[in-house]
């Protein structure tokens, strides 16, 4: 079974920064609550950003690319999410390419 994030319902249409220093919709947070439980489960992710304004790089960053630094395999991300973009595709390479270049901790 397919587990969907919308993340503008789901967590909150406006995320923004990396840490929780950043404010309460940070992208650790977004990482930790709803990744990382949803990745757990070894089915595939569906992430849905349509909604959400205002994607910084430092929030997209640390969501996705953080989970190589907690642990998740780059190889084994690219395969289990799939991120949905109707309204900006190029975020959809943006995002993979963090979760490539990401350095385990």
């Amino acid at each position: 079974m397919t587990t969907t994030i919308r993340l503008a319902a789901d967590f909150n249409p406006f995320p923004f920064g990396r840490y929780p220093s950043h404010g309460d919709w940070n992208g650790q947070r977004f990482r930790d609550e709803w990744l990382v439980p949803a990745l757990r489960k070894g089915e595939p992710v569906v992430v849905d950003l349509d909604g959400a304004r205002g994607l910084s790089p430092s929030f997209l960053e640390e969501a996705f690319g953080g989970l190589v630094r907690v642990g998740f395999a780059a190889k084994d991300l690219l395969n289990q999410i799939r991120i949905k973009s109707d309204r900006d595709p190029s975020f959809i390479d943006t995002i993979q390419g963090y979760i490539r270049d990401a350095k385990a901790a």
